[in-house]
């Protein structure tokens, strides 16, 4: 599977890619890393290296490809044509990350706006309720009762907040640098970006430690904790993915990489850190403020 020489394609045509292996092995990954998760829920002890083994077979993948778009990329293959596409590509994925998160936010609506109430009032209704110290109200942390301390927002989700929107700046900030031909300002607005999204997880690392030892506030604290880790979960997997991919962009952009005409890649990762950006504010406001 070694990168092929590219050159840029004839005019009015699109650059095809020679045939790889990569799509195959990338499934063949995912497959294992299914396997092993299904292996770990029956208890087997080979699930957990199953999983690991899934895990790096999609890692390896990963590398090697995006390694060899950006070969592609940097020998001058891609042309008008391509940057079209990805950018088309791009918006969609985003439009199905909007969709992802919409679904746990209509389900944290759902739950606190319509079903929470309607199962407190059953009592009143029927003469029964779900346990005896169920009262309908929000937070709930399950039929143990209110064994759980809520999460507040203004110490370190107010922290949070401040972080990816100054990251939010200092990545335009780098944007407006490339557009301009300032490599200077370019480079260190994106590590700047970088220190923030990293200091961003260290803090939300240690949110979680302080909800699980001293607060009491677990996946297993009823509806309240279950939507509580499912949203801020999956956001800080998505800012750990766009960490990743801005670190990579700065050790591209360190390289001399990008030029005001053709910087796509930069500009997606951009698109996606605003996404995430975006994304948090409504966690802040919906789950840790209202």
């Amino acid at each position: 599977m070694s990168t092929p020489s590219a050159h840029p394609a004839a005019h009015g045509h699109y650059f095809v890619p020679s045939p790889s292996l990569y799509p195959f092995i990338l499934s063949c990954g995912m497959l294992t890393l299914a396997l092993g998760f299904l292996l770990n829920l029956n208890a087997s002890p080979l699930g957990k290296w199953v999983m690991l083994a899934g895990f790096g077979i999609i890692t390896s993948v990963l590398f090697g490809w995006f390694g060899r778009v950006i070969g592609e990329s940097r020998s001058g293959a891609y042309t008008d044509w391509e940057d079209r596409s990805f950018r088309y590509g791009m918006v969609w994925f985003i439009a199905t990350e909007v969709m992802f998160f919409a679904a746990f936010f209509g389900a944290l609506f759902y739950i606190r706006v319509l079903s929470v109430p309607a199962l407190g009032g059953m009592e009143a209704a029927h003469g029964y309720s779900l346990w005896p110290e169920f009262t309908g109200s929000w937070p709930t942390s399950g039929p143990k009762g209110p064994n759980f301390t809520p999460m507040g927002a203004w110490g370190i989700p107010a922290i949070n907040t401040a972080l990816l929107l100054s990251s939010g700046a200092t990545v335009t900030w780098a944007h407006w640098g490339l557009l301009k031909r300032r490599r200077a300002q370019l480079n260190l607005g994106l590590a700047a970006t970088v220190l923030l999204g990293s200091c961003f997880l260290i803090l939300q690392a240690y949110e979680y430690h302080h909800a699980y030892t001293e607060l009491g506030l677990t996946m297993g604290a009823g509806a309240y904790g279950a939507t509580f880790f499912m949203l801020t979960g999956f956001h800080g997997f998505h800012v750990t993915l766009g960490t990743v991919m801005l670190t990579v962009i700065l050790v591209r952009c360190l390289k001399g990489d990008f030029t005001p005409e053709r910087h796509f890649a930069f500009e997606g990762v951009a698109w996606y850190w605003h996404f995430v950006d975006v994304v948090w504010l409504l966690l802040f406001v919906f789950v840790y403020w209202l």
